[in-house]
């Protein structure tokens, strides 16, 4: 079985402009553009013409998590005009992560809240990982499960295997763990530990994460959608090319 692939935006923010990369992503055969805010945000018709025009979807789409709790529909508008089926939330920035297991799982309930909103239009909403979700707290137990706990089953997961194992865990158990709830993959590959180039990162297939041990795993979660995502490439037509090939070369 094959998935569609995605070509996370934000990968390329550093080399305006951003429309003129869709014909070259569709050239090397992506099918769908995941993109970040505010790439889509000033003119949602406008992208979606520039997606339309160059053969390409967008199945999923980042959002900030103030938006799901405060602009539901005003996000949601956005997503039916851009063509997106799910509402992502990515991140928490550092001054705004709280410590305790109920800020967690309140977290998950806002998740919960905006998920509710958004089925009623068809849509769905999964959050997204960084490190930080994986990384044990003062009594030993991790963000990414409370936030979970606290979103009940209406929540999904964009489960990003890279950001895993910068915080020192294990894709392959994660994806076992979450299998139900994960929607999306991000396949984003580490070079070894202390490369500075790129600030570490590398195109998928090139780094430490033994993705032929993973693909199997991939296939028993829920997933519809893979994406590639280099958070900051100095090349990022050989990035998104050199990804795509070795994707397509496990039979994704």
């Amino acid at each position: 079985m094959t998935y569609p692939i995605s070509y996370q935006l934000y990968s390329s923010r550093n080399f305006p402009p951003l429309f003129d990369q869709f014909s070259h992503l569709k050239s090397f055969g992506y099918d769908a553009i995941e993109p970040w805010l505010p790439a889509y945000e000033a003119d949602p018709k406008t992208f979606r013409q520039a997606l339309d025009d160059s053969g390409l979807k967008c199945h999923c789409f980042h959002m900030p998590l103030k938006g799901l709790v405060s602009e539901p529909n005003r996000f949601v508008d956005i997503a039916q005009t851009i063509g997106a089926t799910v509402m992502i939330p990515p991140y928490v920035a550092p001054e705004d992560r709280g410590t305790t297991v109920e800020y967690w799982r309140n977290l998950g309930s806002q998740l919960a809240e905006g998920a509710a909103i958004a089925a009623e239009q068809g849509l769905k909403v999964a959050w997204h990982n960084h490190d930080f979700e994986f990384r044990a707290m003062a009594d030993g137990s991790r963000p990414i499960d409370h936030i979970f706990d606290g979103a009940g089953q209406g929540v999904w997961f964009e489960i990003d295997c890279g950001w895993i194992t910068r915080a020192g865990g294990d894709p392959a158990a994660e994806l076992e763990k979450f299998a139900d709830r994960i929607i999306a993959i991000q396949v984003k590959d580490l070079a070894p530990v202390g490369t500075t180039v790129d600030d570490g990162w590398v195109p998928t297939g090139s780094g430490i994460i033994d993705w032929p041990r993973l693909v199997p795993l991939f296939r028993k979660t829920r997933v519809e959608h893979i994406v590639t995502e280099h958070d900051n490439p100095s090349d990022w037509r050989g990035f998104a090319k050199s990804s795509i090939n070795y994707l397509k070369m496990l039979g994704l």
